[in-house]
């Protein structure tokens, strides 16, 4: 007789897609992921294959529901000046209320890659550079319209936006309050303001 779902696998997925993003893939147990997923052990094998291939579709899941969705959000607005202060504005924001201190899965993710295979490698890497590619498309059509300064790089100033992104997701996790995060974000407005 063939297995048959007695479960919603998209519930059961951001489930478990939290307890890898609160934990990481090692420190998360199959009982813990049991346990929150509200699965059988047979069910969440059939269902996601094992830890690996599970942690791989939470991963998957979180990117394309966070991590794209805000950019495409971002990119909705037409001012490249205000979705560069909007996104920070919106990480300082969520890193403040996050109280369990999560952070970013896809950053965190990317602080202990050298534990994953190629494919967990790829969706972290190709993650983080679309979020610099959309630093990059904001500097070069503000820079266009004559809304930020024509002096600054795009490509450097996009690479050092996403490293006060990464600062802030990584610190915010217990290490600075908010007014400490709020000043890294202001460093990061004022590198794409005119003077």
């Amino acid at each position: 007789m063939p297995w048959e779902k007695s479960f919603d696998e998209e519930i059961a997925l951001e489930k478990a897609m939290k307890v890898f993003w609160q934990k990481g893939f090692e420190p998360a147990s199959i009982a813990d992921l049991l346990e929150e997923t509200g699965l059988n052990r047979g069910s969440l094998y059939n269902a996601f294959g094992g830890k690996q291939q599970l942690f791989v579709k939470s991963l998957l899941k979180y990117d394309r529901d966070i991590r794209q969705s805000r950019l495409a959000q971002l990119e909705a607005l037409d001012n490249p000046k205000e979705a560069i202060a909007a996104f920070f504005d919106t990480i300082v924001a969520e890193t403040v209320a996050d109280r369990d201190h999560k952070g970013c899965f896809l950053i965190n993710t990317a602080s202990e890659i050298a534990a994953h295979d190629e494919e967990v490698n790829e969706i972290v890497t190709n993650g983080v550079r679309e979020i610099e590619a959309f630093f990059r498309r904001c500097i070069e059509v503000g820079q266009a319209r004559g809304d930020m300064p024509e002096g600054i790089d795009p490509e450097d100033t996009a690479k050092t936006l996403l490293a006060l992104i990464v600062a802030i997701r990584v610190l915010g996790r217990g290490v600075f309050a908010e007014a400490a995060l709020l000043t890294i974000a202001n460093a990061g407005k004022r590198l794409i303001c005119l003077n």
